[in-house]
């Protein structure tokens, strides 16, 4: 059930009104296509509304406002900078936040050349595997275990596996399932983005110059952050994006693993698009299961 509410953008302007009036004679225009976890508006030329869309992506703003900023500075590509927090209404019963807007294209309208941002992206990564994660959020159901134990998606899995049509075809996917779950990390905790796909990934001039939407952010287990290797990249992408990664087996492992629940969930979801048969169908592309 989607019980995410409803905004307008005369809603957003009344709120900013009485929350920030310095500016309230700036427009406010729906961010388009807009996100799932977070309602965008644009405000004037340089700023952002993300106004939580349901009850249950409601601490993603604390992270946010808490955490971005002491990561931004070690980063070599732009971050979401938060310039200022709102408080809920009777309206808007969340917190809410304005950042700068950040110039660029996602990749998924950009379509960038991939090896070069497969470079870019394992150059980002892992900047931000090395920033320091004292006292940082850990996993959990808050941001849907990413960076957590992949295990507590085993049922899900068992379940949609019967969506694939041949028996071959679900007995690769459970092999490369269990593969997964018994290549338990053993790594250091490492900040985890937790959503790092192609609509969160800005480009300008054909390299990436920005990752948005940290409201999933943990410290923890970073092979989620990997899945775009099978969900987004060719073979040939894929392969560099590993080389420069520089990674075993296990992390690649358990974001195979990432990847294909993912894969399945979608496909077992009622009424697909296009666009979600399509991202489903990739991933099996990807992992030969089809």
């Amino acid at each position: 059930m989607d019980d995410r509410i409803r905004i307008a953008p005369e809603t957003v302007a009344a709120l900013v009104k009485a929350q920030f009036p310095q500016w309230s004679r700036l427009p406010v225009k729906p961010v388009t296509p807009g996100g799932w976890d977070n309602l965008s508006f644009r405000l004037g030329d340089d700023l952002l509304v993300r106004i939580p869309s349901a009850p249950r992506y409601a601490a993603q703003v604390a992270i946010e406002q808490t955490w971005l900023p002491r990561i931004a500075p070690v980063l070599p590509v732009a971050i979401p900078e938060p310039v200022a927090l709102g408080q809920p209404t009777d309206e808007i019963p969340f917190a809410w936040s304005v950042y700068r807007w950040l110039p660029g294209e996602t990749v998924l309208d950009a379509r960038p050349d991939e090896t070069a941002l497969a470079r870019d992206l394992a150059t980002a990564l892992r900047a931000f595997w090395k920033t320091e994660t004292s006292d940082g959020p850990m996993p959990g159901a808050r941001n849907f275990h990413r960076g957590g134990d992949l295990g507590v998606y085993q049922v899900e899995v068992i379940n949609a596996l019967s969506t694939l049509p041949d028996p071959c075809m679900r007995d690769r996917a459970l092999a490369i399932w269990q593969e997964a779950m018994s290549s338990p990390c053993r790594a250091t905790p490492v900040w985890v983005h937790g959503d790092v796909a192609p609509g969160n990934l800005l480009v300008s001039d054909g390299r990436l110059s920005a990752v948005i939407d940290f409201g999933l952010l943990a410290v923890g287990d970073p092979a989620c952050d990997l899945s775009i290797a099978y969900s987004w990249f060719g073979a040939e992408a894929r392969s560099v994006f590993q080389k420069t990664m520089d990674l075993d087996r296990g992390i690649w492992s358990r974001a195979v693993g990432w990847a294909l629940w993912k894969a399945l969930i979608i496909r077992a979801k009622a009424g697909l698009s296009v666009a979600e048969r399509e991202a489903s169908a990739r991933v099996l592309r990807a992992l030969d299961i089809v």
